[in-house]
This record gives C-alpha cells, structure tokens and sequence, in this order.
C-alpha cells in the first residue's frame, strides 16, 4: 500500500475532520499496518483484510482479526476503508460498511489522487448522500455518515449483490470482480495450458492459482496427474476455485503466500502466471520470488512451468534456481517457460 495513502488517512482522523468515537466499535476494512493504527483504540478496532501477507503483518501486531472470508459485519461507530482498484469491488465495500454502519456512523476512506479518489468520493456518495473530504499528499480522504432519509439502502444493496461468486467465460470458471483478469480467460493462462504436456504426471502444484482455471484444465486433460495443490494468497479468490473445480476429487486448495507457506522438496511439478504489479507499476520481484518458492517445493527431478510478459526478466532467476531451462512458446506477447532440476541452495 502506498504510504502517502496511509499518512493521508492518519490526517483524517488526526484533526482533520473525522473524530475516532470515545465509545463503539471501530471497523477497519482491507486494514494495513500503517500510521493510523495508533490513532485507533485497540481494544475496540476489529480489522478485516482478504490478503494472506498483511493479514498476516496485523495478526503479528496482536491485532483483532475477522476470519478473511466475513463479508457481513457487526455495526460500528467508525468504519476505515482502503478501498480495492476494481470499480465492483470497490461499490460492494462501501455498500457492506453503509448498510452495517449504525445510525450516524462514519465510513471513511482514502486512495491516492491516480486511482481515481475523486470519482471513488462520487461513488460513496451515490450511496450516502454528503459527503466531506481532505487532499494531501496527492491522495484524498472522503467520508460519510449514516443518515438514513438519504442512505441509498437499494442502490447498496445492489452493489453487493453483483460483487459475488459467479460463472463467468462460458461457465470456464467461476470468478468475481477485483480478482486478476476476472470477467475472461486469461490469456497468458490459456496459452500455458496450452503448452503443458498432457502425459505430465505425479502430484503438482498450481501457485498463484487464482479462480482455478489453470488447473481444472491440466485436470481436465492430463489423466496422470495424481493431485493438484492449488495455493492463492487473495481469499476473494477461494470460493471461485471451489466451485470452479466441484466434482474434482483430486485438489487442495489453500489459502496462503506460497513465498512462506509451502512445504518443500514435495511436488513433481509446478505451475504458475506469477503477479507482477504492485499499483500500476511492474514488479518483476513478486515473480521471481514465486520461482524461488518453486524451486524450493520441487523435487530434485521436478518441473516448473510458467507464462510472463515477454519484457519481464525472470530468465536470471530462473538459471539460478535451476539447472536447465527453456522458453518453450513465444507468443501474443508471453513466454512460456520450462524449467527442470532445480537446484538445492546452500
């Protein structure tokens, strides 16, 4: 999370318009560590978060945590939001804090100036009717209260009724908004299917696994494949994986950072489309350490495969975490990678 966002929501509720409640509970939704977590009374702040690394960073602070999966919530007198990217997404937040938030209740939020904080205020306030806001650090704050002669309880509730599980891509899988190329087959994903040999065999592992898509196919067409272990760090996305590979017996889904969370020296192959972007910019580190975390859970014979932006430099830590590889297709603007016997790290 940008840190001018988080200074900027310190601000707020620093004298800068928006008061923290000396009674009542105090709701913080997609929650980060950051400067304003002081500000706010902890043994009264309850934190949700769907992101399994600063679920985990607020669990270590001895902070409150909702199970990541709630997506109804007990009322409180103040409600944070760092709101998500995806337009959807973004309306079924502030639709879930407004309807759960008591008469007169506050629901602040807070994006940088480039995400469309403007248009983001607009759009609580669709809802809410008034609303107050504060710029600085080229980001906005914007907040509402509770008031029930203007809250907006069918537009609301409308907006949480489209951010949920639902088929999309011709019943390919089963997805929601705000989740990676989540209306649509991806395509760096089809074409990794694609290239995955269909006599691949043993116990694989799909990291990164998003909706399921990749692995229903792999399950779909590779009849040696004793079992997938799929892995995904956003808890958004686990429900559509479930129902996305219902009627596979073979499959176990976790929700988890596959940088700290799997076992090593375990599967016969892996698979993965790695994230490459923090915000708008390209992070090549993301990637590179899912081939580490790779490396680490294969077998001394094992297998990776994985689809990248052509641009992106993963080959150097590739060849260092293996001891062979190849780009075995090279198209519509990806590669597709195979590396093999990865090497042990000393």
């Amino acid at each position: 999370m940008d840190t001018d966002v988080l200074e900027t929501l310190k601000l707020a509720l620093d004298g800068g318009g928006v008061t923290v409640p000396e009674t009542g509970d105090v709701l913080f939704l997609r929650a980060e560590p950051g400067p304003a977590i002081p500000l706010l009374p902890k043994d009264r702040l309850t934190c949700q978060q769907t992101f399994k690394p600063p679920y985990e960073a607020l669990a270590a602070m001895g902070l409150t945590l909702l199970p990541a999966g709630t997506e109804t919530f007990t009322p409180a007198e103040l409600t944070l939001i760092l709101p998500p990217r995806q337009k959807d997404e973004a309306r079924g937040l502030y639709a879930r804090a407004m309807l759960s938030a008591p008469e007169g209740g506050v629901v602040l939020a807070c994006l940088p100036n480039t995400l469309g904080a403007k248009t983001a205020e607009k759009t609580l306030g669709e809802i809410a009717g008034e609303t107050e806001s504060l710029s600085k650090h080229k980001c906005r704050a914007f907040w509402a209260r509770k008031d029930s002669a203007t809250f907006n309880k069918t537009l609301a509730e409308a907006w949480v009724a489209a951010d949920q599980p639902q088929p999309v891509a011709d019943g390919a899988m089963w997805s929601r908004p705000g989740l990676f190329s989540w209306d649509r087959v991806d395509a760096g994903s089809e074409l990794l299917a694609e290239c995955i040999p269909e006599d691949i065999k043993g116990m694989g592992a799909d990291f990164g696994a998003g909706q399921g898509y990749l692995s229903k196919e792999v399950l779909l067409h590779c009849p040696k494949v004793k079992h997938l272990d799929l892995y995904e760090a956003e808890h958004r996305a686990i429900a559509c994986a479930e129902k996305t590979l219902e009627g596979f017996e073979n499959v176990t889904i976790s929700w988890a950072d596959v940088t700290r969370d799997v076992s090593e020296t375990r599967y016969d192959f892996v698979m993965m489309n790695p994230p490459f972007h923090v915000g708008r910019a390209d992070a090549a580190n993301l990637g590179q350490s899912f081939i580490q975390a790779a490396s680490r859970a294969l077998k001394p014979g094992g297998s990776l495969y994985m689809v990248a932006n052509r641009h992106l430099p993963y080959e150097a830590t590739i060849k260092a975490c293996f001891k062979q590889f190849e780009i075995i297709e090279d198209a519509g603007g990806y590669k597709i990678i195979r590396a093999d016997r990865p090497k042990r790290q000393k």
